[in-house]
């Protein structure tokens, strides 16, 4: 957004947060942040606010928006923004009823995700949903997978450990236990991603001494179009994996409290997103306990020596890829945007 010329006022992304402990912890930096980027909003009363991801901050601000124009109906302000929420919250995973909270605090909700439309229509019909396609299917649609195998092929394992300080501080110690058992079994190479500088070099302070690999900041397309396999973080980068048809074993660790209250409300099978696509557990899942040193390369060990099954599982990769939509998802939620602003 910001290389497409939008001012930023605050950068939010420095502020992203999983899990409840980790939110209440920031409550304060979040109330000062909620509290200005409001006062902005009076101030400049723009014509749409286009809130991106984010849902929990999101959505209060778009309520707190919503009660600030009701309350200025009877002056002589008729200031009425049109509140749009670019990528649905996953509230069919957890907490059904915020469902309701998005219809009574939204104008429109872009979807990227094919079954979420039908999904709100079954509980609030008269909430303005639209499936606009996936973003990655743009990202990555002129990217090719390398799909020449060499008779002495020595196995490429991506390692993608998560994009928060706190993803990685209990994904590495468990990663690195995992691929020192590999190594004991077969050779292989192995390739470490980091989003950004700052958690490349925490990974690299983690990994320091092991052989066999690197540690790089960037280049995620061009590891997995040559990955034989992936062990990665649940989140986004699993859809970037099924993208590029590589079989997964899908880990996340997360503080006790906040493991305890998710297993109480999340209502999904699943948490990799290319398994709930597919109804279905194309990527092993290990989460919290289960996600050991261990049991990580038992289960990669067993994908990377069963060439029948990650073919297997790459056509079903396939199958599921196609319900993301058209390249265009960007142009078709814009025009989704200026058609509300037209009404």
């Amino acid at each position: 957004m910001q290389a497409a010329g939008v001012e930023l006022a605050f950068d939010m992304t420095r502020h992203a947060v999983v899990g409840l402990f980790e939110v209440l912890t920031k409550y304060g930096k979040f109330r000062r942040l909620f509290r200005q980027l409001l006062e902005l909003a009076i101030q400049r009363q723009p014509d749409a606010i286009i809130c991106v991801d984010f849902s929990g901050f999101n959505r209060r601000f778009a309520r707190a928006v919503k009660s600030y124009t009701a309350g200025k109906q009877r002056t002589i302000s008729n200031w009425q923004p049109k509140l749009i929420q670019y990528i649905s919250p996953q509230v069919w995973a957890s907490r059904e009823s915020r469902a309701h909270k998005m219809a009574r605090d939204f104008d429109l909700l872009l979807s990227i995700f094919p079954f979420e439309k039908d999904w709100y229509a079954a509980r609030v019909p008269g909430f303005a949903v639209q499936f606009v396609g996936h973003p990655l299917v743009d990202r990555y649609t002129a990217v090719q997978r390398a799909t020449t195998e060499a008779q002495s092929h020595c196995p490429l394992v991506v390692l993608l450990p998560g994009s928060r300080t706190a993803e990685l501080s209990r994904h590495l110690p468990v990663i690195h236990d995992a691929v020192e058992r590999l190594q004991s079994q077969l050779e292989f190479r192995w390739e470490l991603i980091l989003p950004n500088d700052s958690l490349t070099e925490q990974a690299r302070a983690a990994f320091a001494g092991m052989p066999g690999g690197s540690i790089r900041t960037g280049g995620l397309a061009d590891a997995l179009a040559r990955a034989d396999l992936a062990i990665a973080s649940t989140g986004t980068v699993t859809m970037e994996c099924a993208w590029f048809g590589v079989p997964t074993v899908a880990i996340y660790k997360t503080s006790w409290s906040t493991y305890q209250i998710a297993k109480r409300i999340i209502k999904v099978r699943f948490l990799a997103m290319p398994n709930i696509l597919a109804n279905e557990p194309l990527f092993p899942e290990l989460i919290q306990h289960e996600a050991t040193g261990e049991n990580i390369a038992r289960v990669a060990l067993d994908l990377l020596q069963n060439a029948g099954q990650r073919h297997a599982i790459k056509d079903k990769l396939a199958t599921v890829m196609k319900t993301l939509g058209a390249p265009g998802a960007a142009s078709r939620a814009a025009e989704a945007i200026i058609e509300l602003l037209r009404v």
